[in-house]
This record gives C-alpha cells, structure tokens and sequence, in this order.
C-alpha cells in the first residue's frame, strides 16, 4: 500500500492526527509537522501556499518517499492542490478535507484581517485558543478541543500571522481543471470556516472526484467523530484503481 502523508491546516500539527491511528493498519501514515506549527514550531514560519507544498515535498524527497497518497486538512488542504499541480505523479490518490480553492476564505466566522488583527491585540497563545474552539461543533465544550487547543498554542504570533497571509494571498481555482488525481472532497455541514459554496466548487471542478457531506460535525471532523472520518477516508484508499 502507498504512505498517507497528512498535511494539517492552519495551527495545527501532527499530533492532531492520533485519532486517525486506524488508517495505519492498511498503510504506512506520515503526519507532518508543517513549519512554524506543532513540533516544527521552531522553525522560520512560510507566508505562501506554494512554499509550504515545496517544503512538504522536499521533505518527503529527503525521507525517500517518492509516490503517496495525500490527505490536507483546511490550509493543508490548500497545499495539497498546489502539490498536485506541481508535482502529479507522485501524488496517487488526493484527499481535500474541510477546505476550498479560495484563500480569503469568503463565509468564515471572522475575516482573514481580523484574525490577524486579534494575534496581534490579544496575543498568539489567546487568539490559538479562540480560534481552535471554532473549529467543533461543540466549541470549547468537545472533548477533544483541549489538546487541539494545545497544539494551536505552540504556533507564535509570526508563523499565526505568516499562515493567515498564505491563505489570503493564494487561490486555486485556477488550477483546479488541472488536477487528474481521484479526489475524495470531505466537509462537515456546521464548518465554519470553509463554507459549501468553496466545496460545491471543488466538487464540480475537479473532474474525477467525490464529495462526502458528515451532517452536525464542524471544522474538526476527524476529531468530532473519528470513527466516521477514519471510515470514509478508508474506503475511498483501499478502492481499487
């Protein structure tokens, strides 16, 4: 079977990933850590989508994984595009998760400015946790919006704003014909940062491509209801060419 390799969305990081563990039974998991975020939170923070994706696949180049199925979650999601656009054939299968093809993100619960705005009024680690609780249908009150709140906290105020100027700066619409990978598009109805106008037009645009609506879940379906996530994304994997 070919490596997942799962790119996280904005504050996020790889340990975000730990309640996808059962994907891992039919297949190697790479969860990276993008720069700026989670255990890479050391690292200089990017201000494009087109350079996190040249940094994701360096990384992988540097770990010999050579083709791979790709699974990107909200800015992760924006990066997968771009590294289908760039690099085709190493990509197999594609998985869009809970993001659109339109960095400004038109619909969300606050615009790009604001939130750049309050990290710099209320500080990083404030903002990290506001922002993470968006993310559940729930809000603060899911059980899992503690530790994802964690991980959020260890972005700073350079690497929060650096990602939010990536997602403003960038759209892929262009580019979304172009993509030839057999694409699984995931969204939960309550998300509130990407709205289904952005998946309605990855759906109609991307030509070989599926759409799986889970009602009542928000942004952080993979945490909100793991077993249904880890279920769809599966079966789309050990589908058959």
């Amino acid at each position: 079977m070919k490596p997942l390799v799962l790119v996280h969305g904005f504050m996020g990081g790889s340990a975000q990933w730990r309640t996808q563990a059962a994907l891992g039974d039919r297949r190697p998991l790479v969860a990276l850590d993008l720069p700026g975020f989670g255990a890479n939170a050391h690292l200089s923070p990017v201000d494009r989508i087109a350079g996190f994706a040249e940094w994701v696949l360096d990384t992988l180049t540097d770990r010999r994984i050579v083709t791979f199925d790709l699974l990107g979650h909200s800015m992760g999601g924006m990066i997968v595009q771009e590294i289908a656009r760039m690099a085709p054939e190493r990509v197999c299968k594609l998985v869009l998760y809970g993001t659109g093809p339109v960095g400004v993100l038109p619909g969300r619960f606050e615009t790009i400015e604001t939130s750049m705005e309050r990290v710099r009024t209320e500080g990083p680690e404030i903002a990290a946790r506001r922002i993470a609780a968006t993310w559940f249908a729930r809000g603060a009150a899911d059980p899992e919006y503690a530790p994802c709140a964690a991980i959020a906290e260890r972005a700073g105020a350079a690497a929060q704003i650096a990602g939010l100027a990536a997602m403003r700066d960038w759209s892929g619409l262009r580019g979304l014909r172009a993509i030839r990978n057999r694409t699984l598009i995931v969204w939960g109805d309550r998300d509130r940062s990407y709205d289904r106008a952005q998946v309605q037009t990855l759906w109609s645009e991307i030509r070989d491509s599926g759409l799986a609506v889970v009602p009542g879940r928000a942004h952080a379906v993979h945490l909100e209801d793991a077993g249904t996530f880890n279920g769809i994304v599966g079966s789309f994997l050990d589908r058959p060419e």
